[in-house]
């Protein structure tokens, strides 16, 4: 399946300043596929070190960082010989060896002639086990779940995939059914590339529902091998209380719906894990709608989200005829999917930072807040058919200069203080930004 990241890794090759590239991600949603495809298909030859399956890689690194004697270890231990700029060198699951993800430093400073990819999936863990992460000294980048384009081109092909992404916007009611089913497909798959792949082979349903379950069972073992006893079972509970978070009407984070009583100190420590997995996304809240927004963020409040809404379904059991089958799917798992599922392509197509928007004062509520070039950009969330945008219009007659989006799954139209853009189309949300 073709991944939109390729493409700047393609641009990370050419780079004239080229530094190590890290990427990062949640387990399995890709990564190690992506790169070992973009070795074969960019460089003459390709040296792969797994940390998980490969003990000797942690003596390459545990003697120091000469780079000289680094790459003729790697030589050794692979048996190819890394040709400068011929040769990519891809250290994969980088965070069961720290020292490695260290090394990168050096090679910047000292052999950029190597082109060297790290990845995996618990950085974060790793830089707090005495290992700092070399600032400044790599590019990096970060795979999700697949997209909803993604998704789109990798079942029904390359055309209605630039359809979607390039054609003016007011021409995509033209395929809007077509749109609006793939959505319907979309919300039951979600983005695992695994369970994508195994849809368009049209794998049995029960079967792809087993495969969630089984990513999901394996994001539990790695909480139980990785994480400090002291927490382990706060993150759990953390990570089990996000679908019903989310299905209440007001989404923020509440502690005191995982146990009575909670605070901050007892569950802060168990969000920060689940963050460095990749396994949930964090959107704070500003306590202001001002530029930049990043000045008014309100630490004390927050939305958890799960990595991919095709996982929730799983871990709420959701009955997969109703989502494959009912029309009014969107309507019925409004408060679990549709906001989550936009959330996902915003992280996917955007470069900037996502916040929700609730005041204490008027107590208007926007499901997100974003800042485009030089306006606020207030979005609305809506999966029914009643499209009335009450919070929209008063956040928009107090800053007459913001550009008020809504999201739902009527078609494209802009109207004279509001446009609206279909469900299936939040990747066009970055023009709105950049205008």
């Amino acid at each position: 399946m073709k991944r939109d990241l390729y493409e700047q890794l393609l641009s990370w090759k050419e780079k004239p300043d080229r530094k190590p590239l890290v990427l990062k991600g949640a387990r399995q949603v890709g990564k190690t596929w992506l790169i070992k495809e973009f070795g074969r298909n960019e460089f003459e030859q390709m040296i792969v070190l797994n940390c998980d399956k490969d003990e000797r890689i942690t003596d390459i690194f545990d003697h120091g960082f000469r780079t000289e004697r680094i790459v003729k270890d790697i030589e050794i231990i692979s048996g190819i010989k890394a040709v400068p700029e011929k040769t990519l060198i891809f250290i994969d699951e980088v965070g069961e060896v720290p020292k490695a993800l260290a090394a990168l430093k050096y090679f910047c400073e000292d052999a950029p002639q190597y082109p060297v990819i790290v990845a995996g999936s618990l950085f974060g863990l790793a830089i707090h086990q005495n290992v700092s992460f070399p600032v400044g000294k790599v590019d990096e980048l970060t795979l999700h779940p697949l997209s909803f384009p993604e998704f789109l081109r990798a079942g029904y092909g390359e055309e209605i995939y630039t359809k979607l992404k390039d054609d003016p916007p007011e021409e995509l009611h033209s395929l809007h059914t077509t749109f609006e089913n793939a959505l319907r497909e979309y919300y039951f798959t979600g983005g695992m590339p695994e369970v994508v792949d195994g849809y368009w082979r049209k794998l049995d349903l029960q079967d792809l529902r087993n495969m969630q379950k089984r990513i999901l069972a394996d994001y539990a073992m790695d909480i139980s091998k990785h994480a400090d006893s002291a927490i382990l079972g706060r993150i759990h509970q953390v990570l089990n209380s996000i679908p019903a978070q989310l299905a209440k009407r007001n989404k923020k984070f509440i502690y005191g719906d995982i146990q009575k009583g909670a605070r901050a100190k007892d569950f802060e420590l168990a969000i920060e894990w689940l963050l460095d997995a990749g396994i949930i996304h964090k959107i704070p809240r500003v306590r202001k709608a001002g530029i930049p927004l990043k000045f008014y963020e309100d630490f004390s409040a927050f939305k958890l989200f799960l990595l991919d809404h095709g996982l929730m379904g799983a871990m709420t059991k959701a009955p997969i005829s109703q989502i494959m089958l009912k029309k009014n799917v969107f309507e019925e798992y409004r408060g679990t999917f549709t906001e989550q599922y936009v959330l996902e392509q915003m992280k996917c197509c955007l470069d900037r930072g996502i916040f929700f928007y609730d005041s204490d004062t008027t107590k208007l509520e926007l499901d997100f807040l974003l800042q485009g070039e030089e306006k606020l950009v207030p979005i609305e969330v809506k999966a029914e058919e009643n499209l009335r945008s009450k919070s929209l219009r008063q956040f928009y007659m107090d800053h007459p200069d913001s550009v008020p989006i809504r999201l739902s799954m009527s078609g494209y139209r802009k109207e004279e203080w509001l446009t609206n853009i279909p469900l299936y189309a939040v990747c066009r949300l970055k023009e709105v930004l950049s205008a």
